[in-house]
Order: C-alpha cells, then structure tokens, then sequence
C-alpha cells in the first residue's frame, strides 16, 4: 500500500473506537487497521489517498485527527519545531507583556503576526519596544510558570532515541528555547535575543530577526548537518511564520494553527496533543520515550 490513513483522538477526552475505524476502513477500501495506541490511534494502508470530505463523514463530527501520509520513508531523521503554542503551551512574549501590565496590548499585535497580517519582524520590534525598562527577574517569572505542552516531551525523547536531530526553532526568545531546549532535550535552539543593560531590557531585540524564512533556512541547515535530504525532516508550528518550514519539510504539520496555517497545510492536529507527531511516523505507543 503506497498510503497510510492515520487516526488519532485526543488522550483522554475521546476514545477512538474499532468501529469508527472500521468504518473507516470500509469507506476508503483500506487494508486491516494497525493499533498504535489502544482508544487514541490507529492507521490504515490504503492505495490512494481519501477524499477529507469522505473521512469527514464517517468521523461524523467526532474530534479525530485524521492524516494520510506516505508509507515509506515515514520515520524521520530530523525535527524542527517551533516553540510558543507549539512545544509550550503559551505565547511567551505575551505572558513577559503580562509582567509589564500590557498584556491585552502585545497579545493582540501576536494575533495578527501569528495569522500573517503584518510583518513578523516589524510586529516583534513593535512589541518588544513596549516592554523597555521590564526588569529581567520578570522573564524568571514567566519562566516558572510556563507550561509544556502534552507530548512535546514523548516526541523529541522518542525521535532522538531513535537517531534524529532535534532543533527547536522559535520567534520569541533565547532566554526561553534555552531552558525549553534543555529541559526536553532538543540538539539544538535558535531564537531571538533580547537585549538588556544587566538589569532591565532595553526595548530592542538584536539583529536580524529569527523570521519565517530564518525557520526555512534552519530546516535546510538541519537536514544538511544530519546528511539527508527534506523529505527525512518533520516540521511542526502554529503560525504565519511556520508556513515557509512546514512546505518545505518532507512532514509538515499544523499543530492547533491559525486559520491561515491550516488552510495550507497539507497536515494538521487539531484535537490530540504532540504525540500525534509520533503515531503519524508509525510509532507505536509502546515505542515511545520520556
């Protein structure tokens, strides 16, 4: 079969049943349906690809994600993901904004950035700009209280388990991929740095902006350094800024994206968590690490 139908419902909140998938399965004319995860994942082998429309309907409004993929070359040897509402579960500018009593303020100028209605680069100096003068301790606090999200740290203890880089790629801040990047075990962080006097930030962000096509560029570097071409690497984001790496990606998802990000992206998680990324290589639950 040149196709693999995957299924994958949110843990804990939906059971995907055997007859769900079987019913599937009928539709689309697949093969016997392979278990990755009782009640969360299952993938079927077909030979062409099913119409959305018609999974749709056997889903019947049920909260499954549903992806097909190519059954060779599923595994893959490299990871770039991004950060904020992706890997965490927060926008970390907006939650250091929070500090600075503009919360409302910078999170609606992330907004619009993050659905590509103004220019990335030109939004974070903006936002930047109106917290100059916050005292750094206040990136320690938002630190302390970031959340990652469920999964994250399945999909890079697993991916790397099994011979993959892993590169955590971000518009925010090195302050943060730093501590993300070592706490779950990313090869490699690139991010944005803020600038600051030793005590407060200065309202500057250095030169030149990690933007969408510094992310397209990293994916390239990465798949060089692990010697394999793009069709071997995984992408995964949620904004605009995403949109450039996940084309280019042999696996590109839009993990609970923005309406512009999953109007073109091809893949996409809108229900389950990041251990979506795993069954869609074929991992089973079985195989999965951290």
């Amino acid at each position: 079969m040149r196709f693999v139908l995957v299924l994958v419902a949110p843990r804990d909140k939906f059971l995907l049943s055997p007859v769900m998938v079987q019913r599937v399965r009928v539709a689309i004319a697949g093969g016997e349906p392979i278990w990755l995860a009782r009640d969360e994942a299952a993938e079927i082998p077909c030979m062409v690809e099913p119409p959305g429309e018609l999974i749709g309907a056997c889903l019947d409004g049920a909260p499954i994600d549903a992806f097909c993929v190519r059954s060779r070359g599923r595994r893959k040897a490299v990871l770039v993901a991004d950060m904020d509402s992706t890997i965490v579960a927060a926008e970390t500018l907006d939650e250091v904004a929070v500090e600075a009593g503009i919360g409302e303020r910078v999170a609606a100028i992330t907004r619009r950035s993050m659905a590509g209605e103004i220019d990335f680069a030109d939004a974070l100096r903006e936002r930047v700009a109106l917290i100059d003068g916050l005292d750094l301790t206040a990136l320690e606090r938002v630190w302390r209280r970031t959340v990652f999200t469920p999964g994250a740290r399945e999909l890079v203890a697993t991916m790397r388990a099994h011979g993959a880089m892993t590169a955590l790629v971000s518009g925010g801040f090195t302050y943060f991929t730093e501590r993300v990047a070592a706490e779950l075990g990313f090869d490699v962080h690139r991010a944005n740095r803020l600038l600051d006097d030793g005590s407060r930030l200065t309202g500057k962000v250095a030169e030149p902006v990690l933007d969408r096509d510094s992310k397209r560029a990293i994916l390239h570097e990465m798949a060089a350094k692990r010697g394999v071409r793009l069709g071997a690497a995984m992408a995964v984001g949620d904004g605009a800024n995403d949109l450039a790496m996940l084309a280019d990606a042999g696996m590109g998802i839009a993990f609970h994206a923005k309406p512009i990000v999953t109007a073109l992206a091809k893949l996409r998680v809108d229900h389950a968590d990041l251990r979506a990324l795993l069954f869609a290589q074929g991992y089973p639950a079985s195989m999965f690490r951290g």
